[in-house]
Order: structure tokens, then sequence, then C-alpha cells
């Protein structure tokens, strides 16, 4: 029965190639015409696959409907706490999850530094969008007129010397975050705070969070937080192997 699993399963992703006639799919399993024939028919009488009127076999809509199904009901912020506590107990630090939703960069969840100066953000409080790390990596990842338009209507308060002042310098900024795959707020929002985040990625390799560690000067400096930068990248690939199903679920021990 494993077998037939097995070779059920195999014929999706040769049909995500593209049509294929019984001929072909046999081939590629190494059975009979007849073999491949039955494993045809039961994932057409499921709707996973499509027989055309060539009698070549596509990828059924049942399919598509299954796998949108599943991505709605995910949920980033519960595949991603155990990883973010994880982080967490390594670094000691605060760590902040983020996604993007109707203009504003939220945060989803928040674990709390271990060291007694505490950070003021707060569950389901926007984020300052012009300099959070967070926000930088959500809207890098956003087209290029989609985030020159977001650019171009928000403000830009400055909170302190190191604040992006305006959209032009905003937007060079969002295109190096994009091109290097992770970001900074290095005393843009308040002086005294850095921060270091990466981005989480769904199946199609959109950016669908986004995480960071942060900590005060009197805790740690701007230069010895940026040595956590490759473990915060390795925990946000972590959660986007698990959320988008590419890898297996690493054993916490």
């Amino acid at each position: 029965m494993s077998q037939t699993v097995d070779r059920a399963l195999s014929i999706l992703p040769l049909l995500a190639e593209g049509p294929a006639d019984l001929g072909q799919v046999a081939d590629r399993l190494g059975v009979h015409k007849s073999t491949a024939l039955r494993l045809l028919r039961t994932l057409n009488e499921h709707g996973f696959v499509y027989r055309q009127s060539d009698q070549r076999y596509r990828l059924g809509a049942r399919l598509f409907a299954l796998a949108q199904e599943a991505m709605e009901n995910l949920d980033i912020r519960e595949i991603a706490h155990p990883h973010l506590v994880r982080l967490n107990e390594q670094c000691g630090h605060t760590v902040h999850l983020a996604v993007y939703e109707d203009d504003e960069v939220l945060y989803i969840d928040k674990v709390e530094s271990r060291y007694p100066v505490r950070m003021y953000s707060r569950i389901g409080k926007p984020v300052a969008i012009t300099v959070a790390a967070v926000a930088k990596l959500l809207l890098a990842d956003l087209p290029e007129p989609e985030r020159r338009a977001v650019a171009e209507k928000l403000d830009y308060p400055l909170y302190t010397a190191r604040s992006t002042p305006n959209a032009e310098a905003f937007l060079t900024e969002l295109a190096k975050v994009r091109e290097q795959g992770w970001a900074t707020d290095l005393g843009g929002h308040e002086e005294s705070i850095n921060c270091v985040a990466a981005p989480i990625r769904g199946a199609d390799g959109r950016v669908v969070a986004a995480m960071s560690v942060s900590a005060p000067n009197v805790v740690v400096t701007a230069d010895e937080l940026l040595t956590l930068l490759p473990l915060v990248r390795r925990t946000a690939e972590d959660i986007s192997g698990e959320y988008s199903g590419r890898t297996p679920v690493r054993d916490p021990a």
C-alpha cells in the first residue's frame, strides 16, 4: 500500500511540469501502463488530476483548492513562536514577530528579554514603519511600483538623528535590504535601542512576516548585536521552512 501511495504522489510533481499522457506517466514511474492508469483514475476521482480532451492529464482544481485552504489556515504566529522562544533562550534579548496588514506593520508576537531593561513594544501595536527593521523587510518585498507608492505617502518623523529623513532615502534603504536579505535599525527609532531582523518566507518565496532581535546599548553594543545576525537568519529560515512545508520540523534537542 505504501508503494502505491508513493507512486500516486509521484505523479503530482510530474504533472506540475505540464500535462502528460499515460505513457509519459508510466515511464516516469517505471510501471506498466495499466498500473499508471489505475493510479490516474483514482487521483481523477478525487479531483487531484484532470483528464483533458486530448487524453493527457493535468493537475486538478481540487488540488489547488486544498492548497489555498491550507495556506489560509496557516497561523504564522503559532508556527514561529517556539522558534522565537528558543532564539530568546540562546541570546537573552527581546524577540519580535511582525506582519504587514492594512498599510501598517504590526507586532504579532514578542518574547521578553531576560535582562532588567525592557522594551515598551506591545503585541498588536504598529511599529515605526520608516525606521523599524521588520518594516524595512516587509516593505522591501513589495513590487517596485507598490513600494514607491507606499514610500511616497508616508510621513518621516525624525525620531533621532539616524531616522530615515524622506521617501528617496527610504527607497534606497529598501533596495539595499531587498538585495542583502536582512535589515537593521541602529538607533533610528530610539538612540539607545538597536535591532537586527530577518524575513520569513512562504512557499512562493514572498515575505509573509519578519522577525527581529532588539537590545539596548546598556546591554550590548550595536556591533555585538550584529554578531547575532547569522543566528537570527537561521531561525527565520527554520520558520520559513516549517511554514512553507519545505523542510521537516527540527528536533529541539
